[in-house]
Parts: structure tokens; C-alpha cells; sequence
């Protein structure tokens, strides 16, 4: 059974659970021998996951699937089934590394820039003294579906990390988790993005006040016009207009 109430976005089962309830149940499973994987699903995952039905099937084998993105908080309280918060995978990323360093859990920060894994490992180690992080690698996956790279990916981790950061963008690092799995079952696995990169402070991450509001996105496709800004306006930004309009006739169906 889920270990949450789910909220039903577009299909999408969505944990009804705040940052602190996940860190409790990840810990608590991780005491108990027990391994997940986490995805943290934005606007973007959320269309790919009502359109494409390989996308729906991948998305759905994850553990946990908890809200990074307010439009799906918004959503959710329109529909009458509201979600408590976002659950942002680069806040939750660093969150883990706390706790992690406070219950002697190591990490492996996998993906990322050339460089981003191990400048985010170097702040995390100073933020939080005691943390354990096992290594990092930064491995050129070209494929949109990595199953040819992920035995070797697998193979290169070291050491028996209890929780795997994956950094390489969506759905790729997804792909890459599912097979991971396989190979640490007792781990947590998560999949980051840019996460590595802003936490090395590579690249800036929106101002708090632009991420409360939910328009981090506009920050980013400022960042990276070339890549963002075609998937901000031309497809997810429609896809929120059928989002919200779902969520008005669920409420009024009830």
C-alpha cells in the first residue's frame, strides 16, 4: 500500500505529503532495509505523462511521485484535494544530504555538467560535516534512454550508497534509475536535473520569492532561452490551461 493518500492529477498518483514527512519515510525505510525511488514531478513530467503512454508506464514505476512545480499545487487545491507543499527536488536534494550527515547515510551524486557533481559534493561535505558522499561521476549519456550505458554506469558507483542523486534531465535520468534499481535495491534514487550545478553555484537558482510564487521558471528560461524557452511557453504553459481546467470539473463533479 502507498505509505501516503494520493491526489489524482491527470492520472498521475501525487504523495499528499510535506518535505519533512518524505525525509521521515525515506530514514525510516532506510532503517528498515528498504530501498525507492523518488520522482519529483513538474509541469513538464506531468505532460509528458499524460500524452505518452512509455512516459506514464516509467513514471509510474517510481515509489513516490511528490508535487516539484506549484502549478500542480494549484491544481490540486482547485480540485478540492490539496497537496501541502511543493516538495522541490534541489531543496529536497540538499535536505537529504543533512540528514543523511546526522544519521551516518552516505550518498553518490551520479550525472550533472562535467565537473557539477564533484563542486556540489565539495559544498555538501563542507555544509554538512560527517556526510559521507562516495563518489561522483559525470558519464556522457547520449541516449535518450540509457539501457545500453547502464550497466557500466552501475558498475563504476562506489561503494553500496544508501541514496543516489541522478542528474541528467528528464526522462533520461529516469530511464537510468529504473535500471539502477536493480543493482541497489536497498538504496534511495532520486532524480535532480540541474540540481548539482546549483548547489556547486554554477548556475544561479531563482530568487526564494520567484520559487514560492511558482514562476522559477521564468528565471531559467532567461538562463537558457535556446533549450527553455520553446518548452515553457509552446508546450507547457497550454498544458497548464488543460491542468487547471481538469481540476475545475473534478471540483465541480463533487
Amino acid at each position: 500500500m502507498a505509505p501516503f493518500r494520493q491526489v489524482n492529477l491527470l492520472g498521475m498518483r501525487v504523495a499528499d505529503v510535506d518535505s519533512h514527512g518524505l525525509l521521515d519515510h525515506v530514514f525510516a525505510e532506510l532503517a528498515a532495509g528498504r530501498g525507492g525511488w523518488i520522482v519529483t514531478a513538474n509541469l513538464d513530467i506531468l505532460r509528458r505523462y499524460a500524452l505518452d503512454s512509455d512516459a506514464r508506464a516509467l513514471y509510474d514505476a517510481a515509489d513516490l511521485r511528490v508535487a516539484d512545480g506549484m502549478p500542480l499545487v494549484w491544481a490540486s487545491q482547485i480540485a478540492g484535494s490539496p497537496l501541502p507543499e511543493r516538495v522541490a527536488g534541489s531543496t529536497l536534494s540538499v535536505a537529504l544530504a543533512e540528514r543523511a550527515a546526522r544519521e551516518g547515510r552516505s550518498m553518490y551524486l551520479l550525472g550533472g555538467a562535467p565537473g557539477a557533481a564533484e563542486g556540489c559534493r565539495a559544498v555538501l561535505e563542507e555544509r554538512f560535516p560527517g556526510l559521507r558522499i562516495t563518489g561522483t561521476s559525470s558519464p556522457m549519456v547520449s541516449a535518450p534512454t540509457p539501457w545500453c550505458e547502464a550497466e557500466a554506469i552501475a558498475e563504476s558507483i562506489e561503494g553500496d550508497p544508501d541514496i543516489i542523486l541522478v542528474g541528467l534531465g528528464s526522462p533520461k535520468q529516469e530511464h537510468l534509475i529504473q535500471k539502477l534499481k536493480q543493482r541497489f535495491p536497498n538504496a534511495w534514487l532520486m532524480g535532480v536535473g540541474i540540481t548539482f550545478s546549483f548547489v556547486a553555484g554554477e548556475v544561479s537558482r531563482a530568487p526564494e520569492w520567484m520559487q514560492k510564487a511558482g514562476v522559477e521558471w521564468v528565471h531559467r528560461m532567461v538562463q537558457e532561452p535556446g533549450r527553455l524557452v520553446r518548452r515553457y511557453l509552446i508546450e507547457d504553459l497550454p498544458f497548464a490551461a488543460v491542468l487547471f481546467g481538469s481540476s475545475v470539473a473534478k471540483r465541480l463533479r463533487h
